[in-house]
C-alpha cells in the first residue's frame, strides 16, 4: 500500500503519536493520496522554458493553524510568470515547511511557520511515493469510487480495476482510472492537489502518456466545484505539474500546453500567460512541431489575446499564423479566412500605419482574387489617400457598412496617413496651412489640432508655426517605399547635390580670393623693402658688412 513520507520513524516531531491516536478510525477508511511528485535533480519550475505555477497566497501560512480554506481570502490571486527562485535558498526552505504544515493538518496536527506578508512562488514539494504502480493505482480507484459515492454518479472503478492490476493489466487498469477521474473535481479542496499529483504520477508512469493526457487536462479544464473561488489556481498548478514533469523535448509538450492556453483563454487570465510566449519558437524546435501544428497554436493565443484586449498582441500572433502558409497553401480556405480577418484588424487598428508585413504574406496577396474589394481598400491604406479613400466609397457604396466596418474611424485614420504622405513629399520641409487642409478636406482652424493628432501617432516629427502659417517637418515616416519614392528620393539628392556644388564652389571661391589677397600683400612687402634699399636678409640688421681683407693689412 502506498504511503506518505515519514510514516515509519517520521522525521517530524509528534508525528508518530498522532497517527497513533487516530487509532482504528483513521485506517477504516480511504485516505486521499496527499503527495506531490518526487522532484528532479532541481525543482522544475527552476528551468527556463518552465510554465511557473500561481503563486502562493499571503495567507498561505495560515493554512497550517487548521484555518478552513473556504475563510481564506477570497481575492487571491495568480501572480505574474516569474522565475522561479534558488532552491537552496530561505525561501525554498520556507516552502519545504508549509508543505509539512499541509500535511500534519491532514493528520489533525498544527504547526505555525513564520507569519509574514510576502507572496512566493508555488514550489514543489518533496516527498516519497511509497509502492508499486498496481497500489498506487488502486488507492487511486478506491479513492475516487469514495468521492463518486458522494455525488450523483458512483463509479465502481476500484472493483473495476482490482482484477485488471491481478492479472497485471497495467495500462487498462490506468485507462479505467482516468476515465472515472472527473471526480476529483469535486473532492475537498485541500485533497485536490494531492489527489491530482498521484494520478499525473500514474499517467507519466504509463507506456503511453499521451493516451492519457488529454483527458486529464480536459478534467482540469472543467470548473473545480468543491472550490469555486480557488478552483483556478488549483487547475493552473495541476497543468503547470504536467508541462513541467514532461522532457523539455517530449513533443506532448505541444499539446498539454494547447490546453494551457485553453485553460488561460478560458478564465480571460492571459497577461499570465505573455510572458511565456516568447520561448515558442524555441520550443517548437525542441517539439519538431510541423506548421500545421504551430499555425493551430499561433491561432489560439491571437483569440486568446484578443478576448483580453489585447488588439497588437492578437495581431502579432496572427501574423505569425500566416507565415506558417506556404504560396501552394495561400489560396486555401483556412489562408483566406485569417488572412481576411488580419486585413480587417489591421485597418480598423487606431495605432497600425503600417501594412507592410500583411502585404508581403503570400495568403494575403491572393485576396485580390478571393476578396478584391477588400484587397483594393488595403492597397489604399498602404500608399495612397483621403481622396482615394472617398473615391473607393463613392465607386462601393453601402459596402463599409454592410461589412460592418467604421466609417468614420477608417476616415480619421485615412486623414492621419494622407498628412504622412504630404510631409514625406515635401522637398523644402514646409507646409503651409492652406496645404494641409486641402490634402486633408478639413477646415484650416483645424490644422493645428489635426497637425497634433499626427506627431502624436509618431508618422511625422515638427513644429507649427503660427506666424508663418507653415507646418515645419523635421523627420517623416515613408508609407511605402516603391519606384515613387526611390524617384522622389533621386530628386532630393540632386537637390542637395546642388546646394553641395554651390557651396563647394564659394568655398573654392573664397580660397582663392585669400590666396590672391596674400600673394599680393608679399608683393607689396618686397617693393617697400626694395626701394628702402633692402634686398632679404633680415630688415633690422644693419651691422657693415666686413671688408676683403689685402696687402697693405700687414
Amino acid at each position: 500500500m502506498a504511503s506518505n513520507a515519514g510514516q515509519q520513524d517520521s522525521a517530524v516531531p509528534g508525528f508518530d503519536e498522532a497517527k497513533a491516536a487516530e487509532g482504528q478510525e483513521l485506517t477504516k477508511k480511504v485516505l486521499p493520496p496527499v503527495r506531490t511528485l518526487p522532484p528532479g535533480p532541481l525543482p522544475p519550475y527552476e528551468s527556463l522554458d518552465a510554465i511557473s505555477p500561481p503563486a502562493i497566497p499571503e495567507d498561505f501560512h495560515d493554512i497550517g493553524r487548521s484555518k478552513p480554506l473556504s475563510d481564506l481570502h477570497s481575492d487571491r490571486i495568480p501572480s505574474d510568470l516569474s522565475d522561479y527562485s534558488d532552491h537552496n535558498s530561505p525561501k525554498y526552505t520556507d516552502s519545504v515547511v508549509e508543505g509539512a504544515a499541509l500535511f500534519l493538518e491532514f493528520y489533525g496536527l498544527s504547526y505555525t511557520p513564520h507569519a509574514d506578508n510576502t507572496t512566493r512562488m508555488a514550489s514543489p514539494q518533496l516527498i516519497f511515493v511509497d509502492g508499486t504502480f498496481a497500489e498506487l493505482a488502486q488507492e487511486m480507484a478506491d479513492y475516487i469510487q469514495t468521492n463518486s459515492a458522494k455525488t450523483d454518479h458512483t463509479v465502481q472503478v476500484g472493483d473495476e480495476v482490482r482484477p485488471l492490476l491481478e492479472k497485471e493489466k497495467n495500462e487498462d487498469a490506468l485507462e479505467a482510472v482516468v476515465k472515472a477521474a472527473g471526480v476529483l473535481n469535486t473532492v475537498p479542496e485541500k485533497e485536490f492537489t494531492g489527489a491530482i499529483n498521484l494520478l499525473i504520477h500514474l499517467v507519466l508512469q504509463s507506456s503511453e502518456p499521451k493516451k492519457h493526457l488529454p483527458a486529464v487536462c480536459s478534467n482540469l479544464l472543467k470548473p473545480i466545484t468543491s472550490s469555486p473561488t480557488h478552483g483556478f489556481t488549483l487547475a493552473a498548478n495541476a497543468l503547470s505539474t504536467i508541462f513541467n514533469l514532461l522532457d523539455t523535448k517530449n513533443p506532448v509538450r505541444y499539446n498539454v500546453f494547447l490546453q494551457i492556453i485553453r485553460f488561460i483563454r478560458q478564465h480571460g487570465q492571459y497577461e499570465l500567460l505573455k510572458p511565456r510566449l516568447k520561448n515558442l519558437e524555441a520550443w517548437f524546435a525542441d517539439w519538431e512541431t510541423n506548421a500545421e501544428d504551430q499555425r493551430k497554436l499561433y491561432i489560439d493565443v491571437s483569440d486568446a489575446a484578443a478576448e483580453s484586449g489585447d488588439d497588437e498582441e492578437s495581431y502579432h500572433y496572427i501574423l505569425k499564423a500566416l507565415s506558417t502558409f506556404d504560396r501552394e497553401e495561400a489560396e486555401a480556405e483556412e489562408a483566406q479566412k485569417y488572412s481576411l480577418k488580419a486585413l480587417k484588424m489591421a485597418i480598423s487598428s487606431p495605432t497600425r500605419f503600417d501594412f507592410q508585413d500583411l502585404r508581403a504574406l503570400p495568403s494575403v496577396q491572393a485576396l485580390s482574387d478571393s476578396q478584391p474589394v477588400y484587397s483594393q481598400l488595403l492597397d489604399i491604406f498602404t500608399e495612397q489617400d483621403l481622396e482615394d479613400y472617398n473615391d473607393f466609397r463613392e465607386e462601393h457604396e453601402g459596402w463599409i457598412e454592410k461589412e460592418k466596418l467604421d466609417h468614420e474611424k477608417l476616415q480619421r485614420k485615412m486623414r492621419l496617413l494622407t498628412f504622412a504622405s504630404l510631409a514625406a513629399s515635401t522637398p523644402n520641409r514646409e507646409i503651409p496651412y492652406a496645404n494641409i487642409a486641402k490634402a486633408l478636406q478639413i477646415p484650416s482652424e483645424d490644422v493645428e489640432m489635426w497637425t497634433i493628432d499626427v506627431v502624436r501617432a509618431k508618422l511625422v516629427e515638427g513644429r507649427l508655426s503660427q506666424k508663418q502659417k507653415v507646418f515645419l517637418v523635421h523627420r517623416t515616416t515613408y508609407r511605402v517605399f516603391g519606384e515613387k519614392q526611390w524617384r522622389e528620393l533621386g530628386t532630393r539628392i540632386d537637390q542637395f547635390k546642388l546646394v553641395v556644388d554651390r557651396l563647394t564652389s564659394t568655398v573654392r571661391r573664397a580660397q582663392a580670393e585669400v590666396e590672391q589677397a596674400r600673394k599680393s600683400e608679399e608683393e607689396q612687402l618686397a617693393k617697400k623693402l626694395a626701394g628702402a634699399g633692402i634686398s632679404g636678409g633680415n630688415p633690422g640688421d644693419r651691422r657693415r658688412q666686413p671688408r676683403q681683407r689685402t696687402d697693405d693689412d700687414d
